[in-house]
């Protein structure tokens, strides 16, 4: 665990963006490498200016990392790196991948074919069914189900793939413990006790800010094979998941909505503007019934 100290130390950095940061690794190839470097060599950078360079050289950064390391083998909390062989080829491929994953539970499943299911947190009960539904169903036949254990539709998508008896990864806005909402924790372990995973870019102790959810967003695609839109509002959260999978070449899944509902209107929306209409799992099966037959995975 000791090498990963440096990765823990470069991941914390909060100015310092996922571009500038696998940039860094291009340059440098590893977090101690850049851990080295003066301020002189950071200036010397293209596109590093004074403020960059003093955030890099922060020393409260490089404070308690040993005590982070310590929480996380206590908690069985494992760090992936963007150059380790767990490390999905899925989330390498986007325009800005996490240098690190903070991963509690079963990592063999990031690799799986998988499907992401978003939607409204204030959600139906007409949503609350399709959401479980769908999930069910998805489980049932191996496949992941992925979301973000928010309140409303992503809840119950990881609770319909675990009434399956499935697995299901959920990725998370905040530190991995800092679960939100608080009333999640009991589906926090039902997850990683049944053989799925919880996820996140954030080292422990971060706060569940709501910056920090459009970039989740791009990690909850990333993964996905496909993503599946149970009810968004005009303006909603999850359209910025499907922005992303859309920039990341995914398929988009839509359950079709009551016209009257608030929350119909962005998924219906999106069917207009060319998504998929889903009324059965089949709809969304019959893209993969190559993979599922041969029982591979996608990578």
């Amino acid at each position: 665990m000791e090498d990963k100290k440096y990765w823990i130390w470069l991941s914390r950095i909060e100015e310092l963006g996922n571009r500038r940061k696998n940039k860094l690794l291009e340059l440098f190839e590893t977090p101690e490498q850049i851990w080295n470097l003066s301020y002189e060599d950071i200036l010397n950078i293209e596109g590093f200016g004074e403020k960059i360079a003093s955030e890099i050289l922060n020393n409260r950064y490089r404070e308690n990392l040993e005590k982070y390391i310590e929480y996380m083998e206590k908690y069985k909390i494992k760090v992936i790196t963007i150059y380790d062989k767990e490390y999905p080829n899925k989330l390498k491929n986007i325009y800005d991948p996490p240098i690190v994953l903070f991963i509690k539970g079963n990592t063999e499943i990031l690799s799986n074919i998988s499907i992401g299911i978003v939607g409204c947190r204030k959600c139906s009960q007409y949503g609350i069914n399709v959401a479980q539904k769908i999930s069910y169903e998805l489980a049932k036949e191996g496949i992941i189900v992925i979301s973000g254990m928010a309140k409303g539709i992503d809840s119950y998508a990881h609770i319909g793939c675990l009434n399956a008896k499935g697995k299901t990864l959920a990725v998370l806005g905040s530190g991995l413990d800092r679960i939100y909402p608080k009333e999640n924790m009991r589906l926090y372990n039902e997850i990683v006790n049944n053989g799925g995973a919880v996820l996140s870019e954030y080292i422990i102790g971060t706060k569940p800010d709501k910056i920090n959810f459009p970039a989740r967003n791009r990690i909850i695609s990333g993964l996905s094979n496909g993503i599946v839109v149970v009810e968004a509002k005009k303006k909603s959260g999850t359209l910025i998941t499907v922005d992303f999978a859309l920039e990341q070449g995914k398929d988009i899944y839509v359950i079709p909505g009551n016209i009257t509902s608030e929350n119909s209107i962005g998924t219906n929306e999106l069917i207009k503007q060319g998504a998929k209409c889903v009324t059965s799992v089949e709809d969304i099966l019959e893209e993969y019934e190559g993979y599922l037959a041969k029982k591979i995975e996608i990578c």
